[in-house]
């Protein structure tokens, strides 16, 4: 076998000799030999497997504030990497290159959770960030190079669509820091339609996050015109935000560019962005930023209670720093929710490709 195969456990065999994955709910059911939709996962010998374990597309070292994360160690640098596949279908996907790929040999050379706790640690990095693709479908490696990282206490982000069932999704979440969740839209329809998937369970996992761990989680939702930007859907996702996570949850709307399958959608403009910041502003949330664009005022961090700039953004240049190790803003003593030090990091906003293998 393949030093790439990987057991799994979330899978069970039907009645009818295939075997259904039960990691996330597409519930695959697969003969021998067949792959999920993510493609990484496959009935090999009557159970499933993952098949990238120890494959990557590449490792980048980026700010944290790309992933994005705002209220996560800012200003520090976070080794970045993702395998191939996905288990949603996005139509406008903006790593498609990536997450679309079934080109899984074409992948970099291995890298064992080991080699790249070590190369994280080698290169300052205070964390590790699962993405480009979801890291719910490399579940099982992504595990193991977050116990690696433990060792050497580098932290572990997961930058995923929250497409999980409730089973794995507990085990994963134990060993995560920082999530970020793309909640795409707020309408079943738009989930179906233009993803392949399903509202209800990325809220489950929200909830989940919420209310039963401590990992730190900021939202992302990314804004296509005519599709999930009306002020109607802005205010009922932002009202659900506040009505079961809380107004300290920051939320991040960035702008869609045309990419993938949907080239004929325009970017957005600004305006729609503030308008939707604005709204869920309006609404009760305290930290919301907007992202893809150009607004040093609007990817800045406010004190909630004094309105006085806490961290200041250009980009991922952080400049004004008023807030200690806490999180608590020098002015007024409010409590700025997150994951803080006593100064701000300075890696600014540096790419760094490096080889791990």
């Amino acid at each position: 076998m393949s030093a790439f195969i990987h057991p799994t456990n979330y899978w069970h065999t039907l009645a009818d000799n295939r075997v259904q994955c039960d990691l996330c709910p597409r519930f695959c059911k697969l003969k021998e030999g067949q792959r999920g939709l993510c493609f990484v996962r496959q009935n090999l010998g009557d159970k499933i497997c993952l098949t990238s374990y120890g494959r990557s597309s590449g490792f980048c070292i980026d700010p944290i504030e790309k992933k994005p994360l705002n209220h996560f160690l800012p200003g520090t640098p976070v080794l970045s990497f993702g395998t191939a596949g996905c288990n949603l279908a996005c139509k406008f996907c903006q790593n498609w290159d990536i997450s679309k790929s079934r080109e899984i040999d074409s992948l970099a050379s291995h890298a064992s959770p080991e080699q790249i706790a070590e190369a994280a640690s080698r290169y300052g990095c205070r964390s590790i960030a699962y993405t480009y693709n979801d890291p719910v479908i490399f579940h099982e490696y992504a595990i193991d190079i977050a116990q690696a990282c433990r060792e050497k206490e580098i932290k572990s982000v997961a930058v995923t669509a929250g497409y999980i069932c409730e089973v794995p999704r507990r085990e994963f979440f134990k060993y995560m820091d920082a999530a970020n969740i793309d909640l795409k839209a707020f309408t079943e329809q738009f989930y179906y339609k233009l993803t392949g998937a399903h509202l209800q369970p990325v809220l489950d996992t929200l909830i989940y996050l919420k209310q039963e761990t401590n990992v730190w989680f900021e939202i992302t939702t990314l804004l296509i015109p005519g599709h999930n930007d009306s002020d109607t859907e802005i205010e009922a996702l932002t009202q659900w935000v506040v009505d079961n996570l809380g107004g300290d949850i920051p939320l991040h709307f960035t702008a869609f560019h045309p990419d993938w399958k949907m080239n004929d959608i325009p970017a957005p403009p600004l305006k729609t962005l503030l308008r939707a910041r604005e709204i869920a502003l309006k609404t009760g949330l305290s930290y919301v930023y907007t992202g893809n664009v150009h607004d040093k005022k609007t990817q800045s961090t406010y004190c909630a209670s004094c309105n006085q700039r806490v961290i200041g953004r250009d980009w991922y240049e952080l400049s004004d720093w008023h807030i200690d190790a806490n999180g608590t803003c020098d002015q007024c003593g409010n409590k700025i929710p997150g994951v803080f030090e006593s100064s701000v990091g300075a890696w600014g906003a540096s790419r760094l490709p490096i080889r791990v293998s």
